[in-house]
């Protein structure tokens, strides 16, 4: 047949007419549910410090700490390759990469505590505490920040439990009072995260107080948004037998940001003893394979939890809580699970070592694989639209983090970072 004749069809247009309007609902309801990637950077990580105790110094302490901690225990990168366990031809890069991160960026997002960090006080100090950490996320935020800048800040409130429920109400509408004042506007950059998350009613009421705020305030519709965190067996499966997180995404009215796993609070309600509560203990990975097929497609993005496995002490013992930590977050990478928590200063070198050798470890591969897609140039490896998107996002997270730098990205793909984007189906 030559090229541009017509070729016969059976199907008259009356019938595709009528197929597109009976789908009509599905597509609607598609769009609305599975978005996709938001398309922004996702932190690798997030670290709590409880509403007393953090100060506008904090982010630079951790990395000084930090940055202490290697110059005492691994002062260079053979001995810290030896003490993590990272291959000889990645130390020297990594190793100088993850101490530049933390002098230039030690903390990529912080959650002012008021949970379980900070636990129960008078009702005028936690007043306190929250006005003082709205005037911390201002000036962090704003145009007048000084010192390493978090790329996402915010607090942790207490739950909707019956016990708690004013309190974690009264402290949300504290610091989001003062913020807006403080600032003239919400930053960017502002993270809420709503604990112990039992029903998905639990998520439609923190829906609706960010409605009311914003109501009250003249601010956009879905301004704010929040994270969930995941840290109660009703999260996962409900009474009636039913997967219950995937509700819980939808009852946040498009305000659901992440959805965060919580290692020991889960742990302990599916009864594990405390000497195996961990992040790779299976009822962990039960709980978040179900998170993140809830997730999929929807533009709420995942965290890993965090061990309280400490870097401290003698050498020998500060090593040992090295390589655990460096393991699990190789371990999360592996699973998709690209941030997770970290509970002290000293876990900061061990999270970038590890996220910066995921990233460049195969990245000529990647890179190569990535090129012979976009050229159809073929190659011992014949990938999909699907597998060119995940190429493309990896290389694109690696940007993000400081694992890659563009210029060697570039070399080896031959593309912009606007052709990642656009590849990685960002916006």
């Amino acid at each position: 047949m030559s090229q541009g004749a017509t070729v016969p069809t059976t199907f008259a247009e009356s019938v595709r007419e009528r197929i597109g309007a009976s789908l009509a609902g599905v597509d609607a309801e598609l769009a609305r549910r599975y978005p996709g990637d938001p398309g922004t950077r996702q932190p690798v990580h997030t670290v709590y410090v409880p509403g007393d105790v953090v100060t506008p110094a904090t982010v630079r302490e951790w990395g000084e700490q930090a940055l202490a901690l290697l110059d005492e225990h691994a002062p260079d990168a053979g001995a810290f390759a030896s003490a993590v366990g990272l291959p000889e031809d990645q130390a020297a890069q990594v190793y100088e990469r993850v101490r530049a991160k933390l002098a230039r960026e030690p903390v990529e997002d912080l959650r002012i505590d008021f949970e379980d960090g900070y636990g129960p006080r008078p009702d005028a100090e936690e007043d306190a505490a929250a006005a003082r950490a709205a005037r911390l996320v201002a000036g962090a935020l704003g145009k007048d920040a000084e010192g390493p800048v978090p790329l996402r800040l915010g607090i942790r409130m207490k739950c909707l439990e019956a016990d708690v429920r004013d309190r974690g109400i009264r402290t949300l509408d504290v610091f989001l009072t003062g913020l807006l004042e403080e600032a003239g506007g919400l930053p960017g950059g502002l993270v809420l995260t709503l604990p112990k998350v039992t029903y998905a009613e639990q998520v439609t009421a923190m829906a609706r107080l960010c409605d009311a705020f914003e109501r009250a305030h003249g601010l956009p519709a879905r301004r704010i948004g929040f994270e969930i965190q995941i840290e109660t067996t009703q999260s996962i499966l409900g009474a009636d037998g039913r997967a219950t997180v995937a509700r819980m995404i939808d009852a946040a009215g498009g305000r659901a940001t992440a959805l965060h796993y919580g290692t020991f609070d889960y742990s302990a309600a599916c009864g594990v003893s405390a000497a195996h509560q961990a992040m790779d203990h299976p009822a962990a990975d039960h709980a978040k394979a179900v998170m993140q097929v809830a997730a999929a497609g929807t533009g709420v993005r995942l965290s890993d939890g965090s061990t309280n496995v400490l870097p401290v002490g003698p050498r020998e013992r500060v090593h040992e809580a090295w390589r655990l930590h460096h393991g699990l977050v190789r371990r999360s990478l592996a699973r998709a699970y690209y941030q997770g928590w970290d509970m002290h200063p000293g876990h900061l070198p061990t999270r970038y070592a590890a996220v910066y050798a995921f990233y460049r470890e195969g990245l000529e591969q990647v890179a190569g694989r990535l090129a012979a897609y976009a050229a159809r140039a073929g190659g011992d490896v014949l990938d999909e639209p699907a597998t060119a998107r995940a190429l493309s996002g990896h290389l694109l997270r690696g940007l993000d983090c400081g694992a890659l730098d563009v210029a060697e990205v570039a070399r080896l793909t031959g593309m912009t970072r606007a052709d990642l984007d656009r590849l990685a189906g960002r916006a």
